[in-house]
């Protein structure tokens, strides 16, 4: 969820009424934990405060947060905290003060390390930005670094791509994500209506995307990928899903739990909860999240607009097979040669897009990786 401009800042800003409404979530959905399992369930051990920029809100305000969940759900000892932050100074937070919080891991918004992508792209921060929010993260004891960088932009050759790595390997992160620049349309795709987990876009994003998609180019991706995939292990980054490198003891908790079909609650406009069995969302549309939980004529704090879904058997299995196919760990031997969609995973074999790795399991090639959309295309 992104809350920009005046929402934001100033003194209309809906952080305040937000947070309210936030912590009022929390709650609800707690309550409704404590009536199915009780008090004794298993302590978190993970929490990830995200996507937008969390790290504009006040330090004492991303405390409260961190101890509402410890007091309600439970957070290991170990528990990895991540916060997400834009690098710009005015968006970064302050370093110290987070980790004071209880941050254990800060996921840098870079997008690129060249100032003329970052342009391109309509960001305020530049290379610099990142360079510092680094330092001060580090400054700070804040023990693990995460950067994010988008591959496929509009303008972007692989020498520059290139060059962008290699410049964010010089501030030694401990974990990058690298993902392809995604220009589709939600609405287009149903995602945007009253119960949507998507904001529909603006008609100048909308044009911005039509322009920018017909610059992009699929083999040049592959090449940038590809380059990626050979550098950071290279550099000692292990690949342990399709779009995420680390260094060893770096891997994200958290994102790993989503891979793994792990149970998992989630709170905020547009977010994604499963128990094991039903996937749960709420809808996007702020205005309709903040009068749910933090109504303005004194009424109780109800749960927001949202939708759910149960997938059947074979939709459940296909998942988890997707899933487990994107990290480096694959899928067991038997369950490629017996399972449901072997004859799918066999013509993966077959065409070069899964290999032994030993162990009894199969994973995806690097061939693979490129082409796992149309792998999982044929698995759903």
């Amino acid at each position: 969820m992104v809350v920009a401009g005046a929402a934001a800042r100033g003194p209309r800003s809906s952080i305040g009424r937000y947070l309210r409404a936030v912590e009022a979530e929390l709650d609800l959905r707690a309550d409704a934990l404590d009536e199915r399992f009780g008090r004794a369930r298993p302590s978190l051990g993970s929490l990830y405060l995200g996507g937008g920029t969390p790290s504009l809100l006040p330090a004492p305000a991303v405390a409260r947060l961190v101890e509402l969940v410890r007091t309600r759900f439970g957070l290991a000892p170990d528990a990895e905290v991540t916060i997400e932050a834009n690098p710009g100074p005015d968006d970064r937070g302050d370093a110290g003060e987070l980790r004071a919080a209880g941050v254990t891991r800060l996921s840098i918004g870079a997008q690129s390390m060249n100032d003329a992508e970052l342009r391109r792209l309509g960001r305020r921060h530049r290379m610099s930005d990142t360079a510092a929010t680094v330092a001060a993260a580090r400054g700070a004891g804040i023990p693990s670094i995460s950067l994010d960088l988008l591959y496929d932009v509009p303008d972007q050759s692989v020498a520059t791509f290139a060059s962008s790595l290699e410049a964010a390997l010089a501030v030694a992160p401990d974990h990058l994500s690298l993902y392809a620049l995604t220009l589709d349309d939600p609405a287009a795709e149903g995602l945007t209506g009253p119960t949507g987990d998507h904001l529909p876009p603006s008609p100048g994003a909308l044009r911005w995307r039509a322009a920018a998609r017909a610059e992009q180019d699929e083999d040049r991706a592959a090449a940038m990928y590809e380059l990626a995939f050979t550098r950071l292990a290279a550099a000692g980054f292990r690949g342990y899903e399709i779009s995420n490198w680390a260094r060893p003891g770096h891997e994200s908790r958290h994102n790993l739990a989503y891979w793994r079909r792990d149970p998992h609650e989630a709170v905020g406009p547009g977010a994604h909860a499963f128990d094991g069995v039903e996937r749960r969302w709420n809808a996007a549309h702020l205005a309709a999240y903040l009068g749910a939980l933090a109504p303005g004529d004194g009424t109780p704090p109800g749960l927001p607009p949202g939708a759910a879904e149960t997938p059947d058997r074979r939709a459940a299995a296909a998942e988890q097979t997707i899933l487990a196919l994107r990290l480096d760990t694959g899928v067991s031997t038997d369950e490629a040669a017996t399972g449901p969609l072997a004859p799918h995973l066999a013509w993966a074999r077959d065409a070069g897009l899964l290999a032994s790795i030993g162990d009894g399991r199969v994973a995806l090639t690097t061939r693979g990786r490129l082409l796992s959309n149309e792998l999982f295309t044929k698995l759903i």
